[in-house]
């Protein structure tokens, strides 16, 4: 059945704000979705409240909103563009669960919109728990023994007829399995019950049997309307069940299934995605299997594009997004072609003729007191993706593409050397570093029997990494470099041994090593990714770097002749580029970087280039086979970016785009570009000198240039003992801001208020010494914080893109904190400042594209924080805001064009106030504070527009989440020093209607004042206390500013109880000026104000 005629206009839903759980792979998905649709000739219309994507450019949908995900605003706008359709299975659980509810109110029956893609009925029996066990049972297929429970007597009945530890709990229509888990006892069981209910937006929970210890597997499945189903990709998890799989390392194809138990599965998800009424697009459908006897249970169902699946279409490049997208509008598998080979239809399923590793990436480290331990409800921020011609060769590459310091399986550092105790115990509990526990064992002489016992892990992966280690101990051990011939090089890097690791057991460098190995011939050579195994040829450039022996012929003379192994990088006779990508996602380091790396191929092809994309990370749209003209799938590794070039020789290489990971290996690289050997690749670092961004990031050159141009910065020194630290802040004066200087995102960065605090501080956090000195700088207190975006091009000109004002005050990591633009409450003479030395700095180190500079205002006086020569998160809300792409712009420059040539000569004025907020994830690790401070830990951002402060404020908070109240009880508790000020923000409460409630010492100063305010006991005065009253919704609202880590810490326990019960907290008091204002305009105007970006930015 061709393309349907009776549908015009289609509006797309995305996921919103990155979490964990639902991260850029959504982005990836829309994207597809958007250019495969209007590609058909279909209107889009997009609403997603994410400004980092690529998804919500205005060139992507013909209208697209930047709103908040919530059934009002996507009624409104269903009201006003009136779509014929709407495709609900683009946008993860958002979008999935907003579809349900604007179809059970009546919305698109009232409007005239059809579900596309999957249908109510058919999202309802597969998200609602007891609906698909109901369902499953009708076709015989084995389901885990569970029950549903509704309210904790109901959970209290199921667990009786359960009866064993431990159990799984399994909310309905969640994402990542949040507020799920496993219960040891009945303790946790009522606890994570509680969480589960909560989480879930049907009050609905499945207890489930623990099946801890079986192997765990997904299918990727499609179906069209004819009925045709087809299965893109098997995935495998290395773990076994009971860590949620975007938290396990995963191997496609699985490896370990025969043929047999394949076509079981096959067959059960046949019958499945059939059974649930999926009639057009993807499904996901997750298995377990019994090691013991061979049984298989489903165990869910996701009916919508996955996180899974933009890892199944990357492992294939078989697109699916971009194909369940084309079926929603009518076409059939068999009448799409496949674009990687031109020839083959859609109903070829793809076969793949290499393994591919997926391996997630943490930040346990950034949320303290929660655990560490993995179970079913997902906590990784990111993920990294390898490929390899075996096993070996891709797992360790998927190690190294992490960035977490590991250059593959060990090899690169002293053994570990835990007690035998302690090493059981790693290896039964499921965590980041238990893989390389497994190491540990195997080298101790464990036999993979023991450590199979311990950690359940397929004997399988279980042999193959122990062979590795056999053949390294062989090949390597007591070896010098010298010693190591073609054929031991050889066999090492077709296990996937990084020239870092042989560089380590050998004890040279990584460089001694790679020039050994090219001249003893050993070189990587590059396959291509063609879904069909090289039996038709492919005419997308995607691939992925292996180690071939070469080969050996008989030519027509008879004789035997050898073969060098054959690259597959197909000649190209534009001038190229290459971008660095930024790797996995991680806080600090997230879509936005990847947005910019897209930009940069976008603009740089207008320009008539070819690009060449690096990168590992699989949710993205810069790994997507259509986004550059090259795309090479490799760890972002010097070894392996080199590779890269002395296969392209590309012109250029940009390193600014792609966040700190390209930026590390920038010094490196121009290094080896300026030798011998890089300068026959005739490749250069386009943009700003890495030269220049070392000397922003090295403290005491910048100094130097600061001196010089006459800009003000907080009185700092950089300790490289204990005793200049103290010495360093009595200098000062307290309080102080400290940090390591080798750390990135806020890392271990405190506010320290006294010089016990201090010598707390230097014994716990930090290991000081002269080569790690840390970093002393004067606390600005209540200081408005700034950002600026900047775009300077060859001749010096510098035209400001966005100056941002920053709600939090300074002190809070920027990247947690909300911002306007345009900036709200700063003095012209300080903005003068500021856009002045933005200028000056720009020049100064001679920036060639993007710089983000960061500035404080305190008492009218302006200081700068720190300047970096490259691109930032706030890009692409500044894009949004203004309609002016600078990440574009920027990639013209370092080609070469004038800002005067892009018609940019002044500062763009937005045409409404936009408000960029952070979203924090601290309901995914119980035990961690919510209290705001220098070190970043938002996963994503949201943001709001609208013609005043208030609103738009308003509309940011709603679009992360956090849905101010307009009447009911507000709790406040501040530190004496925010008494005064507070005054002011409680009075206009009081005026909005709202009852104010106070702790014992807040509540007499605010009487004293003239307000009406009831005291309320602390926790540890007795009861009823503060915590009674959070858990009885007897609070709508919280203003809470810790100041000093023990007030902090006694108020830990009301944050908590705020978060488990959303009540929305506030813990500075700039923040709750600006609460207070959208308050009000929330009280004022019932209907949120929505805007179309096509319509915001007309002129640009």
């Amino acid at each position: 059945m061709p393309r349907r005629t009776d549908l015009r206009r289609i509006l797309l839903l995305g996921s919103g704000p990155i979490v964990i759980g639902q991260a850029c792979e959504f982005d990836y998905s829309g994207t597809q979705a958007c250019k495969a649709l209007r590609a058909d000739g279909f209107e889009v219309v997009l609403v997603n409240s994410n400004p980092a994507s690529i998804m919500t450019d205005p060139e992507m949908a013909d209208r697209t909103y930047i709103e908040p995900l919530t059934p009002d605003v996507v009624r409104r706008v269903i009201e006003l563009e009136k779509p014929d359709a709407l495709l609900p299975t683009m946008g993860g659980q958002t979008a999935l669960n907003l579809a349900v509810s604007l179809a059970k109110d009546g919305t698109l029956e009232r409007h005239g919109v059809e579900l596309i893609g999957a249908n109510l009925a058919a999202i309802e029996k597969a998200e609602d728990r007891d609906l698909f066990k109901q369902a499953m049972e009708r076709i015989g297929v084995g389901v885990c023994p569970s029950g549903i429970a509704t309210s904790m007597e109901e959970a209290e009945a199921v667990g009786n007829q359960i009866g064993s530890y431990p159990r799984i709990i399994r909310p309905a229509f969640t994402l990542g399995g949040s507020g799920g888990g496993i219960a040891y006892n009945p303790e946790e069981f009522r606890a994570l019950c509680n969480s589960g209910l909560e989480a879930s937006p049907v009050d609905q929970i499945l207890i489930e049997k623990s099946l801890l210890g079986w192997k765990e597997f997904e299918l990727e499945v499609m179906r069209d309307t004819a009925d045709n189903v087809v299965i893109i990709c098997s995935i495998e998890n290395l773990d076994p069940m009971g860590v949620h799989t975007g938290d396990s390392i995963t191997v496609a194809p699985a490896q370990t299934l025969t043929d047999r138990e394949y076509q079981r599965l096959r067959d059960q998800s046949l019958a499945i995605i059939r059974e649930i009424g999926v009639d057009t697009g993807g499904s996901n459908i997750q298995f377990a299997i019994n090691p013991a006897n061979g049984d298989v249970v489903v165990i869910e169902m996701n009916p919508r594009v996955s996180r899974s699946s933009a890892l199944a279409s990357k492992a294939t490049g078989f697109p699916i997004a971009k194909i369940a997208a084309r079926l929603a509008v009518g076409y059939r598998l068999d009448e799409i072609i496949n674009d990687i080979t031109g020839k083959t239809p859609a109903c070829f399923e793809p076969t793949i003729d290499y393994v591919v590793t997926k391996v997630p990436r943490f930040a346990f480290e950034k949320f303290s007191g929660s655990s560490s331990v993995l179970t079913t409800s997902m906590k990784s921020v990111g993920e990294a993706m390898a490929i390899g011609r075996c096993f070996e060769e891709s797992f360790q590459k998927a190690l190294r593409s992490l960035e977490t310091g590991h250059a593959g399986w060990g090899a690169d550092r002293a053994e570990a050397n835990p007690s035998e105790g302690d090493l059981d115990a790693n290896l039964r509990t499921p965590t980041p570093e238990r893989i390389f526990s497994v190491r540990t064992a195997l080298l101790r002489g464990r036999s993979i029997e023991q450590v199979h016992a311990l950690s359940a892990i397929d004997p399988w992966f279980l042999a193959k990494l122990a062979a590795m280690l056999h053949r390294e101990q062989a090949l390597l051990q007591g070896r010098s470099l010298n010693e190591l011939n073609a054929e031991a090089l050889l066999e090492l890097k077709q296990l996937g041994y990084s020239d870092r690791q042989i560089a380590w057991c050998t004890g040279s460098d990584e460089l001694a090593v790679r020039a050994h190995r090219q001249g003893l011939g050993i070189n990587a050579v590059f396959k291509t990714v063609d879904t069909c195994a090289a039996e038709f040829a492919s005419t997308t450039p995607y691939h992925y770097s292996s180690y071939e022996r070469p080969v050996e012929r008989l030519n027509a003379a008879g004789q035997l002749e050898v073969l060098a192994p054959q690259t597959e990088v197909a000649p190209e006779s534009r001038r190229k580029v290459m971008i660095l990508g930024g790797g996995p996602n991680r806080i600090g380091q997230g879509i936005e970087f990847d947005y910019c790396c897209c930009h940069a191929s976008f603009a740089l092809q207008d320009e008539g280039l070819a690009t060449v994309m690096v990168n590992s990370n699989p949710e993205t749209v810069s790994t997507d086979y259509d986004t550059s003209d090259r795309l090479y799938f490799e760890p972002l590794t010097l070894e392996d970016v080199l590779n890269v070039i002395e296969a392209e020789r590309p012109d250029g290489v940009i390193v600014q785009f792609g966040g700190q990971t390209p930026l590390k290996l920038a010094l490196p690289l121009l290094r080896w570009l300026e030798s011998a050997q890089g300068q026959t690749t005739g490749c250069r670092i386009w943009g700003t000198s890495p030269q220049s961004i070392d000397l922003a990031e090295d403290r005491e050159q910048f100094e130097g240039v600061l001196r010089k141009l006459q800009i003000r910065q907080p009185a700092n020194g950089i300790a490289r003992s204990e005793d200049e630290a103290r010495a360093i802040a009595e200098r000062i004066g307290y309080p102080v801001v400290v940090r390591p200087s080798y750390v990135l995102g806020g890392r271990a960065m405190e506010v320290v208020f006294g010089a016990d605090e201090l010598d707390r501080y230097m014994r716990e956090a930090v290991q000081v010494d002269p080569d790690q000195p840390v970093l002393i700088d004067q606390y600005l207190e209540n200081a408005t914080e700034v950002d600026v975006d900047a775009l300077c091009d060859e001749s010096g000109q510098v035209v400001i893109g966005g100056l941002m004002e920053h709600i939090e005050p300074a002190g809070i990591h920027s990247g947690d904190s909300a911002c306007c633009l345009p900036s709200v409450s700063l003095k012209p003479e300080a903005l003068a400042t500021i856009r002045q030395w933005s200028a000056d700095l720009a020049r100064s180190l001679q920036v060639q594209g993007l710089i983000n500079l960061q500035f404080a205002v305190c008492q009218d006086e302006v200081y700068i924080i720190e300047a970096n020569p490259r691109a930032s998160r706030t890009v692409p809300f500044v894009a949004k805001a203004t309609g002016v792409p600078l990440a574009k712009l920027a990639s013209r420059l370092m080609a070469g064009r004038s800002l005067e040539q892009l018609g940019l000569q002044e500062e763009p004025k937005p045409p409404l106030q936009a408000i960029k907020e952070a979203v924090l994830p601290f309901r995914r690790f119980p035990g961690s504070d919510t209290v705001l401070g220098p070190e970043m830990r938002s996963t994503g951002e949201v943001m709001g527009t609208a013609s005043n402060f208030g609103m738009a404020y308003a509309k940011a908070e709603l679009a992360a989440g956090e849905v101010l109240p307009t009447k009911g009880t507000v709790f406040l508790s501040t530190h004496d020093r925010d008494k005064e000020a507070l005054v002011e923000v409680a009075g206009k409460l009081q005026e909005q209607g709202f009852e104010l409630i106070a702790t014992e010492g807040t509540a007499k100063y605010l009487c004293s004042n003239g307000l009406k305010v009831e005291p309320v006991l602390k926790v540890h005065e007795g009861r009823p206390n503060i915590e009674d009253a959070i858990r009885s919704d007897q609070v709508q609202m919280i203003i809470n500013t810790p100041i000093g880590r023990q007030a902090a810490h006694d108020d830990r326990y009301l944050r908590r109880a705020a978060l488990d019960y959303r009540v929305p907290t506030v813990t500075t008091l700039a923040g709750a000026r600006a609460a207070v204002e959208a308050v009000g305009c929330l009280q004022r105007q019932n209907d949120l104000p929505i805007n179309a970006l096509q319509d915001l930015h007309q002129q640009s």
